[in-house]
């Protein structure tokens, strides 16, 4: 149980210390990866990387259920059956990797029927080379996906995190010395591919020879894959969600507007990742430890407690990083993204406000997969993001890229703000109304800092365009926004938790 404790703390810690390197990279790397590219050829890039997402979706939520199941079977002691539902998912990931590189390679062929109107000959033939390579990466993902969730069923987050760590350091290291040498868009698929495959042995190295994990093939009881199809379909619908939010946006611009539109949004939409991953970082190491709650007894308090012991760790992070991004955002795109990006501030700020309120309550969606309730979420999510494509493809060719970002707001309002919430509270057991309790309690603080600021840069007393300016203002905020809140937002509790961190995990 220590042991798990451990893994559980480090794998939180190790999280940020991977968003850490993602920031600092992004903030390094991404600017000389934009001039270097140039828009057309970021945009290319983008276009066919959200193109392949949506074939991530054959994944069918197995992934999900690895996790689940293993946690379930560990706690009631039944290995063999874990290893025979390995054999079984293997197989499955299979039969998906094969049908990926079937769809994906149909998208190759007829990458000039799609995106022929907008886009040069040159542009088209690049397009189907990067859709075949990001096709086979994606592949040959899929039957090795398994390993990585054994490893976070059986709680191993350290592992994960550090091969991921060294992942993110070697990638845009190697990248850099390509992109000196003059090499684009086409270097950069090549590269990610050689460290995704790399990555991916390193967790089946692990599971294997570590772990001692065997894959067992028998045929599976009927009333267990049925089960797993039920838990898995609902979880499939959700990713089918998400990548018809994130991914329509870019598919819509690239047939109406051509590359440099998506290029723009392109960046709005890895802003929005970035924020995405300061949340998920705490939410993905509880489904284990929710599911094993579950499995021993569904103490409603209990998950209730923890529901909103996490939404405020996450709006620590979250409030910071939105009320920042609406008082430099600006500046931060012009000095880090270049001229020609002006547009990606009120996209990304349409993605950001909405999604703070889900990111904040991402637990819920572990509750949920730990009860296998996912029903109900993924039918309203599915509804909210037809209406979104829908809205989308109408917006987007009258507004271009903020019309797709204001679809797309929309649903999040509506589906993961409004209906969710009512759910949480009458069908989950969830105390809401303290959880917004606390989280208005919290937000006075950045509330009055990002207003003061706002304030003195409209009256011209401070500004933020130079990046000395930006630099200073930046980090003044940041330690006016941790001094506050440690006084006046936080619990004895987060206090101590940071104390802890600080001290190298000791309390």
């Amino acid at each position: 149980m220590n042991r798990n404790n451990s893994q559980l703390k480090a794998g939180v810690v190790l999280n940020y210390v991977t968003i850490f390197l993602n920031l600092v990279i992004g903030l390094v790397y991404t600017p000389y990866l934009l001039r270097m590219l140039g828009q057309e050829e970021y945009g290319l890039y983008s276009l066919a990387a959200s193109v392949i997402a949506y074939l991530t979706v054959l994944d069918l939520g197995f992934g999900n259920a690895i996790v689940r199941y293993t946690s379930k079977f560990i706690a009631e002691g039944k290995k063999r059956v874990a290893e025979e539902m390995y054999g079984m998912f293997w197989v499955m990931y299979l039969i998906v990797g094969v049908v990926a590189m079937a769809a994906g390679g149909l998208l190759a062929v007829n990458a000039d029927t799609v995106f022929g109107a907008n886009m040069s000959d040159y542009e088209v033939g690049r397009m189907r080379i990067i859709l075949w390579i990001m096709t086979f990466n994606l592949a040959f993902s899929f039957p090795m996906s398994i390993w990585e969730s054994i490893l976070m069923a059986h709680e191993r987050f350290v592992f994960i995190r550090v091969v991921k760590i060294l992942r993110t350091l070697l990638n845009p290291l190697v990248m850099l010395v390509l992109l000196f040498f003059g090499y684009k868009a086409l270097a950069l698929v090549v590269v990610t591919t050689v460290f995704n495959v790399l990555s991916l042995a390193a967790n089946c190295w692990y599971c294997l020879a570590g772990l001692k994990v065997k894959l067992r093939f028998a045929r599976p009881e009927p009333g267990f894959l049925k089960e797993v199809g039920l838990y898995s379909f609902w979880i499939f619908l959700g990713v089918l969600m998400d990548r018809i939010y994130w991914s329509t946006g870019q598919f819509v611009l690239g047939v109406v507007s051509g590359t440099v539109a998506v290029a723009v949004y392109a960046v709005a939409i890895k802003l929005q990742s970035m924020y995405m991953m300061f949340s998920t970082a705490i939410s993905s190491v509880f489904l284990p430890k929710v599911t094993k709650m579950v499995a021993v007894g569904d103490n409603r308090k209990e998950i209730s407690d923890l529901f909103i012991r996490t939404g405020r760790l996450q709006y620590l992070i979250m409030a910071l990083l939105l009320s920042g991004f609406v008082v430099f955002g600006r500046q931060f795109i012009a000095l880090w993204a270049g001229e020609g990006y002006g547009d990606a501030y009120v996209i990304a700020l349409l993605f950001l406000v909405p999604l703070t309120v889900p990111l904040i309550q991402n637990l819920g969606i572990t509750i949920l997969q730990a009860r296998n309730q996912m029903k109900f979420r993924s039918v309203v999510y599915i509804c909210i993001a037809i209406l979104s494509l829908v809205l989308a493809i109408v917006l987007g060719r009258e507004y271009g890229g903020i019309g797709c970002a204001a679809a797309t707001s929309g649903a999040l309002v509506l589906g993961q703000i409004v209906v969710m919430n009512i759910y949480y509270s009458r069908r989950q057991g969830i105390d809401i109304w303290r959880f917004w309790g606390e989280i208005a309690k919290m937000s006075i603080v950045p509330l009055v800092l990002m207003c003061s600021f706002m304030a003195l840069s409209y009256s011209g007393i401070i500004s933020f365009d130079s990046i000395n300016g930006f630099m200073c203002y930046a980090l003044l905020y940041v330690s006016l926004y941790v001094v506050l809140m440690w006084c006046f937002a936080m619990n004895d509790y987060e206090r101590r938790l940071i104390k802890g961190m600080l001290k190298g995990g000791k309390k």
